[in-house]
């Protein structure tokens, strides 16, 4: 068995984001149909053939390394030199995205400093910019790729909570207000105090010599 019960619905969403941005507008709905239909053999031969997953026979980039590679797009909202960061198109919270190692990473304890670092940045700017109660992370291994979860809880969201429905106009959106490096603070100036004028005395005047 290679794909476990709980990523069945996963992969599928990564899939139909594919089919969503690259098909044409007329084979949409039925490729989207296909992949909801299948059970999780059908799904992992897909995969297979497809070239989508790991096997021994079948050593190929998985979905999460296709994602980094670009050939599957995505909405990134950040990057370092180990990791990316990008929108979950189907969220459970607004905002919630994924750190994605750019290798092939298949435990969470072989996850580099700076893969954790970009994790703890994108947390920090949407902290910033959303304004939720709080930030959760977490782990969780797809396929054999260890990705981690960055989910805002505006009520009480955990990682069982219900996923949402996004559309491109809103993950855009998104996308722009999270790439902000640093959420920008507004400085309120203080207001310039009037300058009193200054007093006419004999020692800052000059006066010329009245002519006689």
């Amino acid at each position: 068995m290679i794909i476990p019960d709980e990523q069945v619905d996963s992969i599928k969403e990564k899939i139909i984001q594919q089919i969503n941005s690259t098909f044409p507008e007329d084979k949409k709905n039925f490729a989207i149909q296909q992949i909801q239909n299948m059970n999780k053999q059908q799904l992992e031969s897909f995969l297979v053939e497809n070239k989508l997953i790991k096997t021994q026979e079948s050593p190929e980039k998985c979905i999460f390394c296709s994602i980094v590679s670009g050939e599957i797009p995505s909405y990134k909202i950040n990057e370092n030199k180990d990791a990316i960061a990008i929108l979950e198109i189907n969220p459970i919270s607004k905002g919630h995205s994924l750190v994605i190692p750019k290798q092939h990473i298949e435990s969470k304890e072989k996850l580099s400093k700076e893969t954790l670092d970009l994790a703890n940045q994108v947390s920090e700017i949407m902290k910033k910019q959303l304004k939720p109660k709080e930030v959760k992370i977490s782990f969780a291994n797809i396929l054999g790729h260890e990705i981690i979860n960055i989910l805002p809880v505006y009520n009480n969201e955990d990682m069982n909570s219900p996923r949402q429905k996004t559309n491109p106009e809103e993950l855009k959106e998104l996308q722009e207000k999270l790439q902000k490096k640093e959420a920008k603070q507004e400085i309120k100036e203080k207001p310039k105090e009037k300058e009193k004028p200054q007093e006419i005395n004999e020692k800052n005047t000059w006066l010329p010599k009245r002519i006689p």
